[in-house]
């Protein structure tokens, strides 16, 4: 009967035993295949990507929501106001990439400017056209600000 008390005691305290080196089985430092693995290379830091400019088109595209909202643009309206735009901004985006002098620059922008306005005042009705120049000296957040108030007071 002793020995059959011994060893069921033997027999209890090793499964305890096995019991807690088995929950302490995960939490080794790499060695012999145990615990949590890491690469034995070094981690190289990953390039970013570089964000690609944008084309004149993309530009323009981006805008016009904002314009045709504030302007009330119809779809005839709206394509000479796109061509326009997209053709001044290539020529922008070609100027940029030539070695010019300062002078150079404020003189060939500000002759872009000139044709730019030209055409959209031969293409626009008049109101249009000078909402057009106030919606551009002012922003797209401000222009939509004044027509709100404006929309306001009348109604008063």
């Amino acid at each position: 009967m002793k020995t059959n008390k011994t060893f069921t005691l033997t027999l209890f305290i090793s499964l305890l035993f096995f019991t807690f080196a088995e929950a302490q089985y995960g939490y080794g430092n790499g060695r012999n295949g145990y615990g949590r693995q890491r690469s034995t290379l070094p981690q190289q830091p990953v390039p970013e990507k570089k964000a690609e400019p944008l084309t004149a088109e993309q530009i323009v595209e981006k805008e016009m929501p904002g314009i045709v909202e504030v302007l009330g643009l119809n779809e005839f309206e709206r394509a000479i106001v796109s061509t326009t735009l997209v053709k001044s901004v290539r020529e922008r985006m070609q100027l940029q990439l030539l070695d010019l002098t300062p002078e150079k620059y404020k003189e060939a922008y500000r002759k872009i400017g000139q044709k730019e306005t030209e055409e959209l005042r031969i293409g626009l009705p008049e109101d249009k056209f000078k909402a057009f120049l106030e919606l551009r000296e002012d922003g797209v957040k401000k222009t939509k600000k004044k027509q709100k108030k404006k929309k306001r007071r009348s109604k008063e």
